[in-house]
């Protein structure tokens, strides 16, 4: 008895401790964490995967999620400015932590959670009778603890900006829900699907980036109500809701040029296809100020052969490639 009550001490003086040292959390978020140190793992894991899949989605982008070292904010003072890139982040890390806890759930990791066991009994579909079975993912589960946790930051104030990272919370959390889909497995003779046992799983993190990424392209600009309850939207002629769409309240900079202040790491050096007309192109990605081709030796595997049994085989073949990057800002010479 007495041994399982210090280890039951050591785990939470380890979890206060560990808890204590993450940066940039509010005292409800300690809270959460210093009860739930096994979820901060996950979310900490998750984080990686929602700033790899931020970094895919503007890999084309003047903006390209860049993250800065030794900074709780993880963007810098990019997220300073209420623009549709903080809007993007704001929804795809709410989304990251629904991802995170729910994976966790299901795979056992969590002592808190598992499976959906709401899924009980017969259900139907458009291909006929089926019966729940397998473990469905808690997606309500990691929704509502990723509203608590990640929510906890902006119920302290009531501003502008804080109804705004709300909103986007919001709208990520329901992305991923929006794509959970039914997975099933067949019994009967010969796997003639007679019966079926089916689940609910998550799909891809992939498929809520693309959604997340075509809602930053249509983001509405809002300003605040003056009672500070909600918004309306600054384009008088705009018709339908806001309410799954991305919003924010002030225009983004241009990120040509580094400008700290913006939190704008410029495009100089950025890499850029020379034949492209979209964000990726030169002339859009080097904001007008033109490249530089440099001439690389580029190494890939080539004329791939089958090896019985059961290998491939590849040559390493040689060409010579062009690489081009934007050039960068020059200083008015009265500057210089």
């Amino acid at each position: 008895m007495e041994s399982g009550a210090c280890r039951l001490m050591s785990s939470s003086l380890g979890a206060r401790v560990i808890c204590d040292n993450i940066p940039g959390l509010v005292n409800k978020q300690r809270q959460l964490c210093q009860r739930h140190p096994d979820l901060m793992q996950s979310i900490g894991e998750g984080a990686k995967e929602w700033i790899k899949e931020c970094q895919h989605q503007f890999r084309h982008h003047r903006w390209n999620c860049s993250t800065l070292d030794r900074d709780h904010t993880v963007f810098g003072r990019v997220m300073l400015r209420s623009s549709r890139e903080a809007a993007f982040v704001y929804a795809i890390s709410s989304a990251g932590v629904v991802y995170a806890i729910t994976r966790a759930c299901s795979q056992g990791e969590l002592k808190i959670c598992n499976c959906d066991n709401h899924k009980r009994g017969r259900a139907s579909d458009e291909r006929g009778n089926f019966d729940w079975g397998g473990c469905s993912d808690n997606i309500n589960y990691g929704i509502k603890f990723a509203k608590a946790f990640v929510d906890a930051r902006e119920r302290m104030v009531k501003d502008a900006r804080a109804l705004m990272n709300l909103h986007n919370n919001r709208c990520g959390r329901m992305a991923v829900k929006r794509f959970m889909k039914l997975e099933c497995k067949c019994h009967g003779v010969s796997g003639s699907c007679s019966l079926r046992t089916c689940w609910l799983a998550m799909s891809d993190f992939r498929r809520t980036g693309d959604y997340l990424r075509k809602k930053y392209n249509t983001a509405i600009e809002v300003t605040m109500n003056q009672d500070g309850t909600g918004f309306t939207v600054a384009d008088k002629g705009f018709k339908g809701s806001n309410k799954n769409e991305l919003v924010y309240v002030e225009n983004s900079p241009d990120y040509c040029i580094m400008d700290r202040a913006a939190g704008s790491l410029g495009t100089a050096g950025r890499v850029c296809n020379k034949s492209s007309r979209g964000t990726d192109g030169c002339e859009v990605m080097c904001c007008g100020r033109g490249y530089d081709t440099m001439r690389v030796k580029r190494v890939t595997k080539c004329e791939c052969k089958f090896k019985w049994c059961c290998a491939v085989e590849c040559k390493d073949c040689e060409d010579v490639v062009d690489v081009h990057t934007c050039k960068p800002h020059k200083r008015p010479d009265w500057l210089t």
